[in-house]
């Protein structure tokens, strides 16, 4: 008669670990690993895995656990700006400035010539005025951010007027008139959602009014029928009845794009000429960090920057040494297009990415050899992050079709699976899936060694054979 394998002690599989599983871990993590694995065999019932076997179970938990949450992933869903996957790159001398006020102290809020107490938006202020032609600054931890401390800071207990057309929802449900109820304003919309008029701000101003606000639009588009106040006389109404006149722009382009070859968006410069205070963001099309700005007259970004929220809403060391590396950038506009990441891959041509496609494609259909059939085709790309919502960029992809019995019964599934298997790597290919194929759109890619070498890995994933792959 067959004795069943009895579970081994702690002690046994701990004493018996290896070298280089203690050494990495350490006794106490390989330990609470063991128990873990025991008590699941426990919980199932069923036979007793041999001692190799448990030990190859707790490295693998181990492993898992010491693999860090937020890793690097090849972004080739044609979305250069991409929310869910970090929006903007940085250039290398943005990382390198931060890496630098990492590991040591700095003087963020400290005066160099005095030695007193320093502002912190010191590092950065001249340069946004600089470049945007504004009398001040300020940075906060987004652009939701900056538009509640403008309307806080401006506007609290008062009223603020906003075309009807205007009243956006972005994402994760961030709607305008939501963040007016918390920064303690009162919402008066005027016009229509397609339709607004000069005489429909003058009719809604009064001594109730503390701000009157104009919405970049984000994500959607208006066509048609369609008109808004011309806003240099909108600009003029304000002045006339004391009124501050705020523009959040989203997006915030510090340069003209058209002169790169891109669709036209409002520049910072521009907004200010026809505002008094402006917020956009740093890390869509101006391409750096995080973060968002408030630029304008310096009577209205005192006021700001008085704000209790302020220091609620503030950005650290690392934004700060960040930003200020990418908006010196700016100051050399002749290589801005070779140093800006975000510009960089924008204005790449078409005809650089297909040559870069149909160059990649041996390399890639070897490594994808059992998974899928590789060619290239022309696609679009998307700016991305609510920049230019209708405008799109021509690309190419690689065009990877599961292989799979059955003809196109089933497609869908082999290509949510192949495409599960991307994201499984070491470093994570991120696609799209359109019709039967899932498409890497190359336009975002620069390291074509990386993304060859996280392909290799393909072959080893712990499915089985390819052949015996179903989806």
């Amino acid at each position: 008669m067959r004795i069943p394998r009895r579970i081994p002690s702690v002690e046994r599989l701990v004493g018996g670990a290896a070298e280089e599983m203690l050494t990495a871990y350490g006794r106490t993590a390989v330990t609470a690993a063991v128990r873990a694995v025991l008590a699941g065999i426990r919980a199932e019932g069923g036979s007793v895995p041999d001692e190799a076997a448990i030990r190859e179970a707790v490295a693998q938990n181990l492993a898992a656990e010491r693999r860090v949450s937020l890793r690097p992933v090849f972004n080739l869903t044609g979305t250069v700006l991409h929310t869910n996957l970090g929006r903007a790159l940085l250039p290398r001398s943005a990382a390198e400035a931060v890496a630098a006020v990492m590991v040591q102290a700095s003087n963020l809020e400290f005066d160099l010539a005095t030695g007193a107490r320093g502002e912190r938006d010191d590092h950065v202020e001249g340069l946004i005025c600089r470049l945007t032609g504004a009398e001040a600054a300020v940075v906060v931890n987004n652009n939701a951010a900056a538009v509640l401390l403008v309307l806080n800071a401006l506007a609290m207990r008062k009223e603020v007027v906003v075309s009807r057309g205007e009243l956006v929802e972005i994402g994760g449900s961030f709607r305008v008139p939501d963040v007016m109820v918390r920064a303690g304003c009162r919402l008066r919309e005027v016009g229509t959602t397609n339709r607004t008029h000069l005489r429909d701000f003058a009719d809604a101003l009064g001594p109730r009014t503390g701000l009157v606000m104009k919405v970049h639009p984000s994500n959607y588009a208006i066509t048609g029928f369609t008109a808004e106040a011309d806003p240099v006389a909108l600009h003029a109404l304000c002045r006339e009845q004391g009124v501050p006149l705020a523009e959040d722009l989203g997006s915030g382009s510090l340069v003209d794009l058209a002169a790169y070859g891109l669709p036209p968006e409002p520049t910072v410069r521009a907004a200010l000429a026809r505002a008094d205070i402006v917020t956009f963001s740093g890390d869509k099309l101006l391409g750096a960090v995080q973060c968002g700005i408030m630029a304008g007259r310096k009577d209205l970004i005192a006021r700001v920057r008085k704000n209790p929220l302020k220091r609620a809403l503030r950005v650290d060391k690392m934004t700060y040494a960040a930003l200020e590396a990418v908006l010196r950038l700016y100051l050399h506009p002749e290589r801005l297009a070779e140093e800006l990441p975000t510009l960089r891959l924008l204005t790449r041509p078409r005809a650089a990415v297909d040559a870069q496609a149909r160059a990649l494609a041996p390399a890639v259909s070897e490594r994808l050899s059992g998974w899928a059939t590789v060619s290239v085709d022309a696609c679009i790309s998307q700016i991305g992050s609510g920049a230019l919502p209708v405008e799109t960029l021509p690309s190419a992809a690689l065009v990877l079709v599961p292989d799979g019995e059955g003809g196109r019964r089933g497609a869908g599934g082999r290509c949510k699976r192949l495409a599960e298997r991307l994201r499984g790597l070491p470093v994570p290919v991120i696609g799209r899936i359109s019709g039967d194929a899932v498409l890497l759109d190359l336009r975002t890619l620069e390291d074509e060694t990386g993304l060859l070498d996280s392909l290799s890995h393909m072959s080893s994933s712990g499915d089985g054979a390819p052949g015996a792959r179903s989806c």
